[in-house]
């Protein structure tokens, strides 16, 4: 009796163990997900910022603005001259180019004269001393002893005087050319276009007793332009004659507009603490620029208001799409469906089935009609990815292997997350980063991202197969 409640007993303990590693793998596969051992933490972003009917734009660059006063230029003249006419005054319109006033010729012409004949005696005493030398050399053929010596230190002496005022002519000869360019030109003249202001006056109360120099000011046409910054890694985008987007941080206000003027003196930080938002580190090197923009018009703006400049690259006017595209680098491929890297419930990257439409092989992205929606998250695909891993939304939490950095830098890195969106995430440079800029090789040059490396060398993802129904 002893020996069968042993049996029986070591059944039910056998049976119980089965249980136990039975619903343990239950559980593990219908609740816990794939188990890895991979400690590395996968970065992942929301769809609705990879969406390019919304126009996520890995290549784009928002650079941020602000709605300046219309410019205004100093204008200065020659103090050392005569104003002749002022032939402007206040609130007069003018183009660029037009004489603003004329200087007193007359002067000019005394001291051309007067140089002219500085050089001619000049010239006459270089002759008459030739002559002396030509006949001091003569002489001291036939003298003998010191005698020899002093002509020489005569000789001497005049060559030297020759040497001066062949000197003294070079310098007269570009006085005379100097003054000769004022002759001609002897006017100043509008250097951009617009209203004439300040006007200075012969008074105690001149507005600009410091600046004796300058005589009055332009106000630039229309009442504010948009100032914005950029730095060295994307200067490669600022030139003049941009044509741009100003988009509203308000509203979906959106105008056109060119960017007119560049600022390559670097700025102070204290100059742009407009775009910083508190976000300085030692790491911030680069120099920054201020650049203009002449808008189209600013209708509903307001002086000061902090807007988006983005650059036109054409994105207005290809065909509208509607639903949900991503860029094709994020699907992949397994012999059998398409399919990305998503996070599930459990915070765990897994392989997400998706069912692919249209393909855009201009644009580079593709249609997603089902398994995957604007609210998940995915991963850039990279060969050190594992289904099972644990995922992140911080990209400075992420925890990539060393070989796999550049891969994923180049794309992923620099992408926005809604909340870095909501908390206006300007980077120290000024500029928005809506998409990871291409990076710049030792040569200043803009590297290719497509490298066998980073993305596969063909396609991945595959035409839809037609099924008997």
């Amino acid at each position: 009796m002893g020996k069968s409640k042993g049996i029986i007993k070591g059944v039910v303990i056998t049976a119980a163990v089965c249980g136990l590693g039975a619903g343990g793998w239950f559980l593990s596969k219908n609740l816990g997900g794939t188990v890895t051992n991979r400690s590395e933490k996968v970065y992942v972003q929301k769809v609705s910022t990879l969406n390019t009917v919304d126009g996520a734009n890995l290549f784009s660059t928002k650079f941020a603005g602000v709605i300046v006063a219309q410019k205004t230029v100093d204008v200065k003249y020659d103090t050392s001259k005569i104003v002749d006419e002022i032939l402007v005054s206040n609130d007069d319109m003018v183009k660029k180019g037009d004489k603003l006033l004329t200087y007193n010729v007359e002067s000019i012409q005394l001291d051309i004269e007067s140089a002219r004949l500085e050089v001619e005696r000049m010239e006459n005493e270089i002759e008459t001393n030739n002559l002396e030398i030509k006949s001091l050399e003569a002489e001291r053929r036939t003298a003998a002893g010191d005698a020899q010596v002093s002509y020489t230190t005569k000789i001497l002496s005049l060559q030297s005087s020759n040497a001066r005022n062949e000197y003294d002519i070079k310098t007269k000869n570009v006085e005379i050319t100097k003054l000769e360019n004022t002759l001609n030109n002897a006017f100043v003249t509008a250097p951009i276009d617009g209203t004439i202001k300040n006007l200075k006056e012969n008074d105690s109360n001149d507005i600009y007793a410091e600046n004796a120099d300058v005589l009055l000011q332009i106000s630039a046409e229309g009442d504010y332009r948009v100032k914005g910054v950029f730095n060295e890694q994307n200067s490669g985008q600022i030139y003049q004659g941009a044509k741009v987007f100003l988009h509203s941080r308000l509203d979906d206000t959106s105008i056109r507009g060119e960017i007119d003027e560049i600022d390559t003196t670097p700025q102070t930080n204290d100059s742009f603490n407009m775009y910083d938002y508190g976000m300085n580190d030692e790491q911030t090197t680069s120099s920054k620029y201020a650049f203009y923009v002449k808008p189209d018009h600013l209708e509903g703006f307001m002086l000061g208001q902090h807007i988006l400049i983005e650059m036109d690259n054409g994105q207005e006017d290809e065909d509208h799409k509607e639903g949900l595209w991503i860029y094709s680098n994020f699907v992949l491929w397994d012999g059998n469906k398409n399919y990305v890297w998503a996070k599930n419930s459990r915070d765990q990257i897994e392989k997400r089935y998706v069912e692919i439409g249209e393909v855009d092989d201009v644009y580079g992205d593709c249609q997603i009609l089902s398994g995957l929606d604007v609210e998940d998250y995915i991963a850039y695909p990279s060969e050190y990815i594992e289904a099972g891993m644990t995922t992140t939304t911080n990209q400075s939490d992420k925890d990539i292997p060393e070989n796999e950095i550049g891969a994923m830098d180049s794309m992923n890195g620099g992408m926005m997350t809604d909340d870095m969106f909501m908390d206006e995430m300007y980077d120290e440079e000024g500029s928005l980063i809506e998409g990871e800029e291409i990076p710049s090789d030792e040569d200043g040059t803009e590297e290719d991202l497509y490298t066998e490396d980073n993305f596969p060398t063909e396609d991945p993802i595959q035409p839809k197969e037609e099924t008997a129904e």
